[in-house]
């Protein structure tokens, strides 16, 4: 699956520049030039990598990462700077930025850097599932033997609830379109609608949620598609 990066940059050469080899790369941009449209976009979409310049009009670079990690959005995130001073580095660093990059950088670098931040939050995703259970509110997911209990009941789930509650947990605190589920959790070749989504969310809730009519966990976001928020 393409890649998506959300590049917040204020400078319209780098804008373009960045824009253009990354879209050469393979990967999918999504551009904002401003801090309030940035972190809207930072919150309401999934990305893979997001790319924040510390100095932004409206929003700093720092407020959007704070805005990120304070709503349990775990994408890597690279900070760009301008100023080369370590307070900014370090503030980057304690408020949840991954990497960092001082300007003027050479494009390479900030691809290398990129793909390092993409393995290790593949790495990351991988080892969780592989080795640890998760739990949210009263009821607890074991990946490895793809069992889930509420209330030290079993739950009844499908294969593909359990592989759509997989992915949500997965993509905790993103907004997941119905396109997007639909592909990563039926696959390209499969055939269901839209509908199928709403409807296997919809048993998930029943399942899962204290009271199906106003969910906690599995939230609707309007016009989008669903967040994970357990």
């Amino acid at each position: 699956m393409t890649k998506r990066i959300l590049l917040v940059e204020d400078e319209p050469g780098i804008v373009l520049t960045l824009t253009d080899r990354l879209t050469n790369e393979g990967y999918d941009v999504t551009t904002e030039e401003e801090g309030l449209a940035g972190s809207r976009r930072a919150l309401q979409e999934s990305f893979d990598i997001i790319i924040l310049d510390i100095m932004l009009p409206n929003r700093s670079g720092l407020d959007i990462c704070q805005d990120i990690r304070k709503n349990d959005i775990h994408t890597p995130v690279l900070m760009l700077t301008a100023r080369g001073q370590v307070v900014d580095k370090v503030v980057g660093l304690k408020l949840g930025a991954d990497d960092y990059l001082t300007k003027p950088f050479e494009v390479p670098e900030l691809l290398a850097r990129i793909e390092a931040l993409l393995r290790r939050a593949t790495m990351n995703e991988q080892s969780a599932v592989r080795t640890d259970s998760y739990q949210f509110g009263n009821v607890k997911v074991d990946f490895r033997s793809a069992e889930v209990v509420r209330d030290g009941a079993m739950l009844d789930l499908s294969a593909k609830e359990f592989q759509l509650l997989q992915y949500f947990v997965e993509h905790k605190g993103a907004t997941l379109s119905r396109d997007e589920l639909l592909n990563e959790v039926w696959g390209y070749d499969a055939l269901p609608s839209t509908r199928t989504i709403d409807v296997h969310v919809a048993w998930l809730r029943q399942k899962l949620e204290p009271n199906p009519r106003r969910p906690q966990y599995i939230l609707t976001v309007h016009g989008l598609g669903y967040k994970f928020v357990g």
